[in-house]
């Protein structure tokens, strides 16, 4: 062999290994993931922004910055994003080991808004704080809940035709968690939480005739707390009562209809609201759509409900098109918590439901919503991560990438 021929010293074949290695992992990834995680990141950007346009004036109140609240919301949409991508990588297997423990912290995160570092906020007790950072449980324990319920599902998935394999521990653990966010006065989080858990469940392939009856009964338990609560039955009634009182009960309602009408079409401008020179309760908050309409319009409000859309067909294209019982429940009960959080929160601020004080995932200002849900976007993303790209059935790759 000549010297023009012979292999370099060290083999010639591991550089060219390492290419075939790395072109084998590196493969196109499913539409879903590039839905979901699109859509989670325009989200979050979209609430970056609007978070400083409706923090400036409270902000230079509180601060003297203009800017202090909306960097805030930008510290935690850094810290949450690359926490999303990292959960992204996470298998299946992976995320059933992690059931029992999430469940565990976020029971116990929860609990401790009942010792001296919990707080209360609006009539209700959902907070603890850290010294100066705050935190809201219930945001993590939406997430550990539907992990929780769908491992347990996945491991009784041969007995489900049983009402009493199905129920225990699976309702007990449901009602502790909802007792303890009850426990705060946070009948809007509980609202929440049993419409993941049902979502959850029933993507799971769990019978209507086992559901229907619970849900009727957590109907009737709804209705009796808010008989029961003068406060409640006000903000319920004051949806069907065109001349409720707009000095009280539907100060804050009027004021975010009006900011949706005063933007129009176009919108005032970003920045140019004027409800949030306080006028508008909560308009960073719960009331943000609201500000969203006044500053962007018509326009501004179809382009979230566009994004919205877009996560909610890439989560049900998973749920579609996956055989994992534990993938599809998951998926479907992010996707209910999510996009069910969202026209929840939309439908208050467009005064079709009464005020429930929970967030619009994604732009509401406030840490503990965001980073939660971009967790829960990650999650998506790992379980998108294992439907084929199409030229294998679902069943087989299914069964190798749990």
């Amino acid at each position: 062999m000549t010297q023009a021929t012979r292999p370099p010293r060290g083999g010639s074949s591991r550089p060219l290994s390492a290419r075939i290695a790395l072109g084998r992992s590196i493969k196109p990834v499913p539409v879903e993931f590039l839905l979901i995680g699109s859509a989670a990141i325009l989200l979050t950007a979209f609430g970056v922004v609007m978070a400083f346009s409706a923090t400036t004036v409270e902000s230079i109140s509180t601060t003297g910055s203009p800017y202090n609240s909306g960097l805030s919301h930008l510290v935690f949409a850094a810290v949450g994003l690359p926490v999303m991508f990292v959960v992204s990588r996470f298998r299946p297997s992976w995320l059933r080991k992690l059931a029992w423990p999430a469940l565990a912290f976020g029971i116990v995160l929860q609990m401790l808004v009942f010792t001296p570092l919990g707080n209360a906020s609006g009539g209700n007790r959902n907070w603890i704080y850290f010294g100066s950072l705050s935190v809201q449980p219930s945001e993590f324990l939406k997430v550990a809940l539907v992990l929780w319920i769908s491992f347990i599902l996945y491991r009784k998935r041969e007995a489900l035709t049983s009402f009493w394999q199905f129920a225990i521990p699976i309702l007990p653990g449901i009602t502790f968690a909802l007792v303890t966010v009850l426990g705060g006065r946070d009948l809007g989080t509980a609202t929440i939480i049993a419409m993941l858990a049902f979502g959850t469940l029933f993507f799971a392939g769990v019978r209507l005739r086992f559901l229907l009856p619970i849900v009727a009964l957590a109907a009737v338990g709804v209705a009796m707390l808010a008989i029961f609560s003068e406060n409640r039955m006000k903000r319920i009634m004051s949806v069907f009562d065109p001349n409720c009182d707009p000095s009280v009960e539907c100060y804050q309602p009027n004021h975010g209809i009006w900011g949706l009408a005063g933007g129009g079409i176009f919108g005032r401008g970003l920045g140019n609201s004027h409800e949030k020179y306080n006028w508008l309760p909560a308009a960073a908050d719960d009331y943000i759509f609201a500000i969203v309409g006044e500053e962007l319009g018509l326009i501004g409000c179809v382009v979230v409900l566009l994004l919205f859309a877009v996560l909610a067909v890439g989560i049900f294209r998973i749920v579609r098109r996956t055989d994992d019982l534990f993938t599809r429940a998951v998926a479907g009960g992010l996707g209910v918590w999510i996009i069910g959080q969202a026209l929840v929160n939309i439908g208050v601020v467009l005064r079709v439901l009464p005020a429930l004080g929970v967030p619009l995932p994604f732009l509401s200002a406030g840490g503990s919503s965001l980073i939660a849900v971009l967790i829960a976007s990650g999650i998506l993303l790992a379980l998108a991560r294992t439907l084929p790209d199409g030229t294998r059935p679902v069943a087989v790759h299914s069964r190798s990438a749990s």
